[in-house]
């Protein structure tokens, strides 16, 4: 099995960061590609930003220059760093890892979620 674990999320005034956090562990083989997605209430859950094995990059438009993204592949580990929050940014955030397993299983891990809320 593979677990996904995200954390660092809370509360936030505008304008302020925040940084998460997103484990996977488990019976990994290898990681291929790490993301971070969200949902907001009412709304589809769209992709944030997402990391490829080698370091490649991409961001949603309305991200791009205040999120980092980045990643520790010895830690299976894969970092969200959000600057100059706005309040549309609330939403629970989703990290996803696509995994092969030890048992030649290839597929999308998903976590539980962390709640990101920003204060106008």
């Amino acid at each position: 099995q593979v677990q996904v674990v995200e954390s660092g999320g809370g509360l936030v005034q505008a304008g302020g960061s925040l940084r998460l956090s997103c484990v996977a562990s488990g019976s990994i083989s290898s990681i291929y590609s790490m993301g971070w997605h969200r949902q907001a209430p009412g709304k589809q859950r769209e992709l944030v930003a997402g990391i490829s094995s080698g370091g490649s990059t991409n961001y949603a438009d309305s991200v791009k220059g205040r999120f980092t993204i980045s990643r520790d592949n010895a830690k299976n580990t894969v970092y969200l760093q959000m600057n100059n929050l706005k309040p549309e940014d609330t939403a629970g955030y989703y990290c996803n890892a696509y995994v092969r397993t030890y048992y030649s299983v290839q597929r999308d891990y998903w976590g539980q979620g962390t709640q990101v809320s920003v204060s106008s």
